[in-house]
């Protein structure tokens, strides 16, 4: 038996990359071997779910028996590869070797962990998967003040979801204001006021230091001393590529797992996509770019080489408080913000010099109408 194309993770980009490929070469084998349970899910809808009054279990999409009779994926669930042997072509994993013929990485990212001192610190949650959503929702139950660490995008949505759900809601970040990576002033101002109205409250400039259990809650207190309490501590200050497998392995890593447009790391053979991977020199922990990814490489492991191309592509923020759509300016261009906000909108075109090109923008209320006319103005990022 020939040996398998083996995808190491089951996240949108490892099942997207098999599906894509089974559809060009249905008789080929593929295996994913995955430490999860395999199946297929949402990972945008786990900072929303709440709100919308879906469980856990209401958000698995495609269970993994399911998704191996539609696709013919073979699927290894709860199995770790502990090492990467690019001479042999296999890889070691806790249900023993496995050879391939190519390599795919789809390792994913993992959630920065904060250098916090307390007996609190260990029970912070983080959610990146199903699993950890799960585990969030079994410790909400009681619960009705909730810390989150982090003004950034995820944290911004979870805020806004747990506030409709019912809960308190208490934002920190060691930024001086929301989305401070992606918003210029004013924006950042209009956002933060939207959700302000939903009830959600913000501690910025607050770098915190230490979480402590106390009273069947945590008390948070930052270097400057001052304190909060909350019942449950959410992290979610970002994402981090997950590379140490590659990096043991001798593979080229510098911010990700660095590819080419075909997707190729270091390694013959081998190829990485998703939120793993620094496709010269961008990292996008987007849906987005995670599909075409994925059909790009599709199509060159079905024999027909195919580059990555990435156009302009706008994020959206997922809080109902307040309509956002973001789309960054492409990596290496600088420009300056143009801002103009009103009662009921806000609107931020980044722009490269005066009246020069367009190469980003930030629409929130109702501003964000005008997404396809902007998007249609800017640079591909790749």
């Amino acid at each position: 038996m020939s040996k398998p194309i083996l995808i190491v993770g089951s996240g949108l980009a490892g099942i997207t990359v098999a599906r894509e490929f089974l559809k060009l070469a249905p008789d080929q084998d593929v295996l994913i071997v995955t430490a999860d349970d395999g199946g297929f899910y949402s990972k945008p809808s786990l900072s929303t779910a709440l709100a919308a009054g879906k469980q856990p279990a209401q958000l698995m999409l495609t269970p993994a028996d399911v998704l191996a009779r539609q696709t013919g994926v073979r699927i290894l669930p709860h199995v770790r590869v502990e090492r990467i042997d690019t001479a042999a072509a296999a890889i070691d994993t806790s249900a023993g070797r496995l050879e391939y013929e190519r390599l795919v990485l789809a390792t994913g990212a993992r959630q920065i962990r904060l250098p916090l001192s307390g007996d609190g610190v260990a029970d912070i949650l983080a959610v990146n998967s199903l699993d950890d959503y799960a585990e969030f929702r079994r410790k909400l139950e009681g619960c009705r003040a909730v810390a989150i660490i982090g003004a950034g995008l995820i944290g911004c949505e979870f805020a806004n979801d747990l506030r409709r759900g019912g809960y308190e809601v208490a934002v920190h970040d060691v930024a001086p204001r929301l989305l401070a990576r992606l918003l210029p002033p004013r924006a950042s101002a209009f956002l933060q006021a939207r959700l302000e109205e939903e009830g959600v409250q913000f501690r910025f400039c607050s770098e915190l230091a230490a979480v402590h259990r106390e009273d069947g809650g945590y008390r948070l207190t930052d270097r400057a001393g001052a304190s909060t309490r909350a019942d449950l501590v959410l992290s979610a200050v970002g994402l981090a590529p997950a590379m140490e497998l590659a990096q043991a392995a001798g593979i080229a890593t510098r911010r990700g797992i660095v590819v080419d447009r075909l997707l190729r790391t270091s390694a013959p053979g081998v190829f990485a996509l998703g939120d793993c991977a620094e496709v010269e020199g961008h990292l996008l922990p987007y849906v987005q770019p995670i599909m075409l990814a994925a059909r790009a490489l599709a199509r060159t492991l079905a024999g027909t080489p195919t580059a990555v191309a990435y156009p302009a592509m706008p994020v959206t923020v997922k809080t109902p408080a307040c309509a956002a759509v973001l789309c960054p300016p492409p990596q290496g261009r600088s420009g300056t913000w143009q801002e103009s906000v009103g009662p009921q909108g806000a609107r931020a075109v980044h722009c490269c010099g005066d009246g020069g090109e367009t190469l980003g923008f930030a629409l929130l209320g109702d501003a964000a109408g005008e997404r396809q006319q902007l998007a249609a103005q800017l640079p591909a990022w790749l």
